[in-house]
């Protein structure tokens, strides 16, 4: 038995969720004649109280869209110096969107309204025009941290006073809804812009979906086009979604459960610096100078757990729909013999 951690990307489609994507209902989505993506983008849409969504294939593409449709060239973005969209989309925001960044240096990945304010360049034409906040809920590189919905509103504010544009990178933003007992509509009513992964903690296959306003996803509809993001029957692909939204979310709790089990243990072993605190399915440990990152990865891969070096001294779990609760007793008892 392999047990992968390395990332919740690495689940396959459930029996449930192939079923549904040989019934699906398929036409061209360019034409807008998918039936399923259709009724998918709907759906999204009335979850978060939001206009309209857009599927696309990946989590990058509807974080790169949103900012290429917020953004001029020769703008700047804040967002934490961890965020997916400065550290995982290649430069995507210098090459799409011709946009500077400006990074702050939050409490795990999570930045705050005050350190935004002095962020926020003044009117001067020596520097960059300040038109977008980006922030990631969950963060990846924070743990799998959450926000605190009031900070998340005082965010809001600041955008609101300084005609900013503000963005979220809610990869695995149904983790941070179930562990923190917020709604989608809460999100919706502050957000110009939301990206959710399909493809993470939900299971699915491929896919992610952009929601915003009727203006702001006519936009991204022709940016996705240019960024080459224009699928056919697609609907194939937004029948998983569709199933996942219906099946997948009140699971979660189960992996955040799993991954606090995890880090308990880990968090005895003399080798181990640290745990960052874990909040969903995320575990993130520091070493001692016992081992590097990667050598304590081959270690684990040859008792059969994958896990993945983020760093010369940080190692990265995940817990998602693939990990059952054999599987984790069973890593407690490598951990244990460690």
């Amino acid at each position: 038995m392999v047990i992968d951690f390395r990332s919740d990307t690495v689940t396959k489609p459930s029996t449930g969720m192939l079923q549904a994507m040989l019934q699906a209902k398929v036409g061209d989505d360019v034409f807008g004649e998918d039936s399923t993506v259709n009724q998918l983008e709907k759906m999204i849409a009335d979850i978060f109280g939001m206009e309209e969504a857009l599927f696309c294939p990946s989590g990058t593409m509807t974080n790169q869209i949103a900012i290429k449709c917020h953004t001029q060239p020769g703008d700047e973005i804040i967002c934490d110096e961890t965020s997916h969209v400065y550290q995982y989309e290649g430069g995507g925001i210098a090459f799409n969107a011709g946009s500077s960044v400006k990074l702050l240096h939050g409490d795990r990945g999570r930045i705050t309204a005050n350190q935004i304010i002095p962020a926020i360049n003044p009117d001067d034409v020596h520097k960059a025009n300040t038109s977008l906040v980006c922030i990631e809920n969950t963060s990846n590189r924070g743990g799998g941290s959450c926000y605190d919905f009031e900070e998340l509103k005082n965010i809001y504010e600041v955008c609101q006073k300084n005609n900013l544009k503000f963005h979220l990178d809610g990869a695995r933003l149904f983790n941070a809804l179930v562990a923190k007992n917020e709604t989608p509509k809460q999100y919706g009513e502050i957000f110009d812009s939301i990206s959710i992964c399909l493809s993470k903690s939900l299971g699915c296959p491929v896919g992610s979906l952009l929601l915003g306003n009727k203006n702001f996803i006519k936009k991204g509809r022709r940016i996705r086009k240019v960024f080459g993001g224009g699928m056919r029957q697609a609907g194939f692909l937004a029948s998983a979604g569709i199933y996942a939204l219906q099946n997948n979310i009140d699971r979660l709790n189960q992996d955040h459960t799993h991954a606090k089990q995890l880090a308990e243990i880990i968090a005895t072993k003399s080798f181990v610096q640290f745990v960052l605190p874990v909040e969903t399915n995320i575990i993130i440990f520091e070493l001692t100078d016992l081992y590097t990152a990667p050598t304590f990865v081959s270690i684990l891969k040859e008792q059969g757990i994958l896990g993945y070096a983020i760093s010369p001294n940080r190692v990265r779990l995940v817990v998602h729909l693939d990990i059952s609760e054999e599987m984790v007793n069973k890593s407690i008892g490598v951990f244990k013999k460690l």
